[in-house]
This record gives structure tokens, C-alpha cells and sequence, in this order.
């Protein structure tokens, strides 16, 4: 929220000295965040200056220029540059006369950008100055023409101070304001939280609003089934002025503070009822009366009803979209956007003026359905006070008479729920109990009565009402945390709290931990993404164990092309490397730990019943969510894109391949505390050959993942160059076999013996089969048992291949011979020979 300084001070004392950070100071000692300092980055001398005459001198580009003779100061005087009273200045703008007083910035001058202004030669003059637009002087996005100071309904003595005139020399502060706080959206709102920090007196533009006297134009609010238990509008409020002149031009002080608080300047009408939006907080629409087809009704959608708003969007709306109709229609989704048939223009004489109270959810649904954000909308969604919409009303029609010469009619309605505001029971020891701090009993009161409430003595304590502008207060707990931001941060002790005995990491926690640290640790890098994807995606790359499950789709995704939850992390890492090796970083060595979403088959998710926000759900409630939810189960995912080992002198790059992912593996395995095989395997996305498919051993052995090459033709539908090595394993599964504790192994103090072996077998036999045989028939004196090479080629018969291991032999209680060592080896090569056929190379 940015709030102009002068707005500011007319609805508290803000002293004259006081500095835009001592504003922010103030709103920042009660729970605000400051953003920044915004201002018209002006410097003079820029002055008010008078056409004397001009001559108009075509160019050979076929532009003409005015070479211009302007007054800047008055006779006899000395111009604030230093220079003479007439100044000869060239300008290309041709909407001015002689006699017209303009802006002039005069050499010196600076003007946004920064733009310095100096004496230069162009066009065969000396240019003594520049006439300004409204642009130039950052006053609204109107380049077509220098400012006429006439057009602004502005008169002022030559040489007088444009900056100050204009009110250039104001600026504006802005906060943060939280999704709860939505009252602070209001100069109305910040000047009351100006009071609360400094005891400035405060005074409310919306207390004083005139008894409402309007009547006689037709108005209803039809929400008989109202969406989710709550009705879409609970006031509406119209009145009608006649007889505007939509010409006239918006006075500059308002245009000066619409542009600080971050509003472009339209037209004297719109200008209006934005201005009122930001002075009380209450969104303003106003409609073409001439263009309305009998009165107003306010109801909610109807299938296949669409409506084309103000920004030229035809829209297809929702049964739970609120809209304002006339006899012709939808004119209106309520809260968010007008539409274009009764928008106010040019042409403009009878307007309708609008206040309204919507529900906070609906409006938020509408315009996050529909994608289209509002400055109305944001401040529906957070609360309006709904007892100012009358002020608000008034004030605009007050506003048109002054500056569009309307005349003010009694023809309106207006229709509003009586307000009642929650009873909130506060016991005296709560505050304290909950915040830490000792308060008395006093500075409770004060502080809950400082912020607009009722408090009324109770047994023990109090009842609270909250202010109408407040819907935030709720409960003791929230009011409790008001007492603290009035009372002051600074007096909550900081107390590092001591944890009770027996807590910390649960053991999924600490394993989930575990295996992210190592990989950290190993070379990769953490890329967490969103869980949502296409169908397409999620049946290309299945789950990590090979279940062939339906995706779920969300009934209101925040991305359209994505509406799908994820069964895989593999998309994510996907696009998080697409995305960095667009930016030049190709050598990527990427993971992530994630939730995935794998659907009971059979199974249908998502509920239609939700409950109440207002009563915390039973256990049968909470129950029925948590079963209309699909499981979730947390995997971790593997990418390798690029070399592992860049290009070095007198060392050739090595690129990433299937063996570095099932190092990453291992990796994960050790941290999980699991043994892992690996196996041949095939998947749809990945190559038939470079496939590995990952069990944990046992009397049954568990998939648990794999691990292997994206095929080419994946890889380039992903962006991505060369080779793409991924690797996906169930991490709730790996770590619940491995059991809550994670048992280091014993270090024998007996030295190993190392012996490797040739086996020759048939092409098709897969290596993980052959080690399985040689690691069964060596028994336990076998510690560990690698492949190291696999070769086909000279001296192995036609399809065979020869499979080289390197086995290492220990025992617990002695050094072993090696005939030991041999003696196992040679037991697991006839394992492996009775199966495969294997015979020992030559």
C-alpha cells in the first residue's frame, strides 16, 4: 500500500518535520513491513510559464517544430535559472496557443529518468528550456501533447513554482500489508495505525456520513443457495448523479496521489472512484445510468452465461461467480471487474454510483478463476468494512459535484445485512499466559479499546467486540495478538525455549535427512519443483516401482497446462535442468526429495462437502478429508546431464553415464542404510539396454526403483543435449525396510584378501544374475563383490561375453589364507556355472 504524506495528514497529525522514514518508522513498530520511498524524482527550476508567440517550421523530415517565445518570469525580474524573463525554447508538441500557461524546466532542471535539462542547439535554435507533457513530469503515461495548465482547470502567476503547485513536491510511503490486515489498504486504515504507534489524533473520513435519503431506484439481491453456506453479497449500496461533465480534467492534487499510491489517471469520473477506494478502503464502481436496462439485480451465474469485462475478455463464467445484472444481463463480476456495455466514458452524463459488500471468498475464487486480479478485488478477498459502504458513496457523489459539475439526486437504494460482530470471551490471564509478557489488566483494556473494540467486564476477564473494519479479530488468540503489536514488540522477551526430553527428528525424518545430506555431500545438487504435470508426462515416466496407476486431476490447478498431481519426480528434473542448461550450465548433477501421488486402483478422490471454516471439523470429518486425498509417498530422484569430469589440461571431459547415477544410488542406499541389487530392466521412457531395475535383497526381493538413459528422442523432446541419466526410488520405502535404526557395520582388525575372476557366459545372461550366483556360492567369508569390466571382443567365442569381478574376502576372527580366499571363490564360480553355463576365462 503507498500512501501519499499529504492524504495522510488530513486524517492525523503527522508533524511537518517528520521524514517519510519516520512514517515508516512509526507503522513498522506496529507490525508492518516498510517496503520503500516513493517520489517525484524532480529538480528544479521548473516554473509556470506563458506562450508569448510561436512560429512553425516544417522539416525536411516532415516534422514541424514550433520555435516558441515563452515567459518564465515577470517583467523586470531575473528567470529562476539566472537567465532573462523570456526564454526561447523549441518544442514539437503542437497543442498549445499563444497566451497558454505551461511548464516550462528551465536549464538545470532535472526531470525523471534522470533527465537533465541544459541550453542545447537543435533545429537552428538555441533551446533555452523544454515545455513539458504530462509524462515527462511523471504525472500519467500522456505523450501526445505538453501540459496546458488550462486543461487541469489551473491558474498560477508567471514564474510561480510548478512543483509545488502541481503537488510534485509530495511523497509517498509504502507498506506490506498482510492478507489478514486488509483495513490498512486505506489511507483510511494507515491513518489510524499512524494514531495507534505515535497517539496522534486520528479522524475518520467514514464517521461522518450523512443519513442515507436515497431511494426509488430498483435494486435486489437474489442469493437463495448460497455456494458453501455464504451469501455472495451482504450490502449494496447505489446513488445517482446527473448532469457530469466527463471532459473536465481531473484536478492535478488528485492525479498527484493517485500517481504516488501507484494508480494511472483516467478521466475525472474513473479518477474519482479510485480515489475514494483508496481514501476509505471500499471498492467504487460506477456504471452509465443511460447505458442500464432497468435497475440492478445481484446473483450468482448461470451455466453458460458470459460476460465481456472491461479489459475486452469475454469470459465464460462459473455458477459461483456473483454478478451484477441489469435487464439485459451480466454487466459485472461482482468485486473484480465491470463490464464493457455500461462502462462510464467520454460521452458520459448520468452516472450510477456503486458501494458494495461482497464475501470475502467468493470474490477470491472469482478472480482467481478467471486470472484476473484487481485493486478491488485484493481488497474484497482481505474484508471491507461493510459500514462504510454509505460513506463511500456519498463521498463520490460529493466529489463529482465539485470537480464534474454533477448534480447530486436522491435517486438510489440501498440494501444491507444488519452487522453483528462476534462476542469474543477474554479471560484477564490470557494475553499474558499466551504472549509471555506480565500485562496489567489495564494496559489489556486500553490496547483492545485503542484498535476500535467494546470491552465489557466479564467473570475473569472481559467480552470483546471487534470494530466492524476488523473480521480478522476472531478469537482470544487473535486479540492477544493485537495487545502485543500495540503494547510493542520490543517488550516480548527473546527466551530460547528448552525442548522437553524425547523429541527431535522422527526416524523417517532423520533417514529423509540423511540421504539428502549425502547427496549434498556427493556432488548434487537440490532442485525442488512443483508437483504438477500432464497426463502425457505421468504415463511416459510411470512410478519408480513400476505400478501402472490413473493420474488425478486438480479442479482448480494454478497452471491449466499442468493439471495434473505428479506419480514421478523425473518431469521436475526435467525442467529444472532444461532451465539451467538454457542459462549455459550444462554440466548438471541434480536431485531432488519430493512427494508423488500414486492412486489406489479403483479408488475416486476429492469431495464435494467441505466444512464450515468457522467450526474446527470433527474426527470423523478430518477422517473423510485425509481418505479423499490420494497417498503420498516421498521419493528421491536423480539427474546427470552433461560430464561429471570438465575438460582440464591434459585430461579429456568425462561424461555423465548410467554408472555415475548408480554411484548416486549407492549413495542413497548407504544413507538409508539398505543394500541394494541391480538388475537388467526396461521402462518406456528410457533405452532398452541402459535400463537397471533396483531391489532391496531378501526371501522376497522388493522393488524399489531405477535407474538408467532417458532415449534420445526424450531427451530432445526435454531440451536437453547428449546423453540424460535419471534415477527414481521409493525413499518411505527404502526406509522402512531398513527399520527405524540405522546399524553401522562392524570393522574386522584382520587384513582382506583380494582376488578377481573371468567368467565367460552367454551375451544374454545379465551381470546382476552372475554376481547373485558368484555372491550365494562364496559364502560368508565374501565382504564385497564389484563388476569391473564387462568385454566382448578378440579371444571370446560369438556371443559370449566375458565378466570380470573383484571379490574381497575377510574373516571376523582371522587372517585368511589364500586357499581360503580361493577355495570361496572357486564355490561361487561353480554356483554361477551350474546356472549360466559361466567357464573361466582363459
Amino acid at each position: 500500500m503507498r500512501v501519499p504524506l499529504s492524504w495522510l495528514r488530513e486524517y492525523v497529525d503527522v508533524p511537518a518535520e517528520a521524514t517519510p522514514e519516520d512514517v515508516l518508522a512509526a507503522l513498522v513498530s506496529v507490525g508492518f513491513e516498510e517496503e520503500d520511498v516513493h517520489r517525484f524524482e524532480l529538480q528544479g527550476p521548473i516554473v509556470v510559464g506563458e506562450v508569448l508567440e510561436f512560429t512553425e517550421e516544417p522539416q525536411s523530415n516532415g516534422k514541424t517544430i514550433r520555435w516558441c517565445q515563452v515567459r518564465v518570469a515577470p517583467d523586470g525580474e531575473t528567470a529562476a535559472d539566472g537567465g532573462p524573463a523570456v526564454h526561447g525554447i523549441v518544442c514539437g508538441a503542437l497543442n498549445f496557443f499563444e497566451g497558454d500557461k505551461v511548464v516550462v524546466t528551465l536549464p538545470g532542471a532535472v526531470l525523471p529518468g534522470p533527465f537533465p535539462i541544459a541550453a542545447r542547439k537543435t533545429y537552428g535554435h538555441v533551446s533555452d528550456g523544454m515545455i513539458a507533457s504530462a509524462k515527462e513530469l511523471g504525472l500519467g503515461s500522456e505523450h501526445s501533447g505538453i501540459l496546458r495548465l488550462a486543461e487541469l482547470g489551473v491558474d498560477a502567476p508567471v514564474g510561480t513554482d510548478a512543483i509545488s503547485l502541481l503537488g510534485l513536491d509530495d511523497v509517498a510511503v509504502e507498506i506490506n500489508v498482510t492478507p489478514d490486515r486488509g483495513y490498512a489498504l486505506s489511507i483510511r486504515g494507515v491513518a489510524r495505525e499512524y494514531s495507534h504507534a505515535t497517539g496522534a489524533p486520528f479522524r475518520d473520513p467514514g464517521a461522518d456520513a450523512p443519513e442515507w435519503t436515497a431511494s426509488g431506484f430498483p435494486l435486489a439481491i437474489l442469493d437463495e443457495a448460497p455456494i458453501r453456506g455464504r451469501v455472495g453479497a451482504t450490502g449494496f449500496a447505489v446513488r445517482a448523479v446527473f448532469d457530469v461533465d466527463a471532459s473536465r480534467p481531473t484536478p492535478p492534487w488528485m492525479i498527484t496521489r493517485l500517481t504516488l499510491a501507484g494508480i494511472r489517471s483516467i478521466s475525472v469520473l474513473v479518477d474519482i472512484t479510485n480515489y475514494v477506494m483508496l481514501e476509505l478502503g471500499n471498492p467504487i464502481h460506477g456504471y452509465d445510468l443511460d447505458k442500464l436496462n432497468g435497475g440492478i439485480t445481484v446473483r450468482r451465474a448461470q451455466h453458460g452465461e458470459k460476460l465481456e469485462t472491461l479489459d475486452g475478455q469475454v469470459r465464460v463464467l462459473d455458477r459461483e461467480d456473483l454478478l451484477i445484472t441489469d435487464g439485459s444481463g451480466p454487466i459485472g463480476l461482482a468485486g473484480v471487474m465491470g463490464g464493457g456495455t455500461t462502462e462510464i466514458g467520454d460521452g458520459t452524463r448520468n452516472v450510477l454510483v456503486e458501494a458494495a459488500t461482497f464475501d470475502q471468498i467468493s470474490i477470491a475464487r472469482t478472480a482467481r478463476r478467471h486470472k484476473l486480479p484487481s485493486e478491488a478485488s485484493r481488497r474484497f478477498e482481505r474484508g471491507v468494512d461493510p459500514l462504510v459502504a454509505a460513506a463511500a458513496a456519498d463521498r463520490v457523489v460529493q466529489l463529482m459535484v465539485a470537480y464534474a459539475g454533477g448534480t447530486a439526486s436522491d435517486l438510489g437504494a440501498m440494501i444491507v445485512e444488519p452487522f453483528v460482530a462476534p462476542e469474543i470471551p477474554l479471560r484477564a490471564d490470557f494475553v499474558s499466559g499466551l504472549i509471555g509478557v506480565e500485562y496489567s489488566d489495564a494496559e489489556v483494556r486500553e490496547a483492545l479499546e485503542l484498535i476500535g473494540c467494546r470491552v465489557l467486564d466479564a467473570e475473569g476477564g472481559w467480552v470483546v467486540t471487534p470494530p466492524s473494519w476488523r473480521p480478522d479479530l476472531t478469537d482470544k488468540w487473535t486479540l492477544a495478538e493485537e495487545v502485543a503489536r500495540i503494547e510493542g514488540y520490543d517488550r516480548i522477551p527473546s527466551v530460547l525455549p528448552t525442548p522437553p526430553s524425547g523429541r527431535g527428528l522422527t526416524p523417517a525424518q532423520q533417514g529423509r535427512r540423511r540421504v539428502s545430506n549425502a547427496l549434498a555431500a556427493a556432488g548434487f545438487v537440490e532442485t525442488p519443483s512443483f508437483p504438477f504435470t500432464t497426463e502425457e508426462q505421468n504415463d511416459l515416466h510411470g512410478s519408480a516401482t513400476g505400478e501402472h496407476l490413473p493420474s488425478i486431476r486438480l479442479a482448480n490447478p494454478l497452471d491449466g497446462q499442468a493439471p495434473y498431481l505428479r506419480r514421478s519426480l523425473v518431469q521436475g528434473l526435467l525442467q529444472a535442468a532444461h532451465r539451467n542448461v538454457a542459462r549455459g550450465l550444462t554440466d548438471l548433477s541434480l536431485f531432488e526429495v519430493g512427494t508423488v501421488f500414486l492412486p489406489e486402483p479403483g479408488v475416486v478422490y476429492g469431495t464435494d462437502s467441505v466444512p464450515p471454516l468457522a467450526v474446527r471439523p470433527d474426527a470423523a470429518t478430518l477422517a473423510a478429508l485425509d481418505a479423499s486425498i490420494p497417498p503420498q509417498r516421498r521419493h528421491v530422484g536423480l539427474l546427470l546431464v552433461g560430464n561429471t569430469v570438465p575438460k582440464q589440461p591434459d585430461v579429456a571431459p568425462v561424461p555423465a553415464g548410467l554408472a555415475d547415477a548408480l554411484d548416486g544410488v549407492r549413495t542413497i542406499a548407504l544413507a538409508a542404510g539398505v543394500e541394494l541389487t541391480v538388475a537388467q530392466g526396461e521402462r518406456a521412457a528410457l533405452h532398452p539396454g541402459r535400463t537397471a531395475v533396483l531391489a532391496v535383497p531378501g526371501d522376497s526381493p522388493t522393488v524399489v526403483g531405477y535407474a538408467g538413459e532417458l532415449l534420445p528422442a526424450v531427451a530432445e523432446a526435454a531440451d536437453l543435449p547428449g546423453r540424460v541419466i535419471v534415477a527414481e526410488l521409493d525413499l518411505d520405502l527404502l526406509l522402512r525396510l531398513a527399520g527405524e535404526k540405522v546399524v553401522a557395520a562392524s570393522l574386522s582388525g584382520f587384513p582382506a584378501a583380494t582376488q578377481d575372476v573371468s567368467l565367460v557366459v552367454p551375451i544374454g545372461v545379465a551381470a546382476g544374475d552372475v554376481r547373485a550366483a558368484l555372491e550365494e556360492g562364496a559364502g560368508q567369508l565374501l565382504e564385497s563383490l564389484r563388476l569391473v569390466d564387462d568385454y566382448r571382443g578378440t579371444g571370446i567365442p560369438d556371443g559370449s561375453k566375458s565378466l570380470t569381478f573383484a571379490l574381497r574376502f575377510r574373516a571376523p576372527d582371522r587372517t585368511l589364507t589364500a586357499a581360503e580366499a580361493t577355495d570361496s571363490k572357486l564355490a561361487g564360480v561353480a554356483l554361477a556355472a551350474e546356472r549360466f553355463g559361466a567357464t573361466l576365462r582363459e
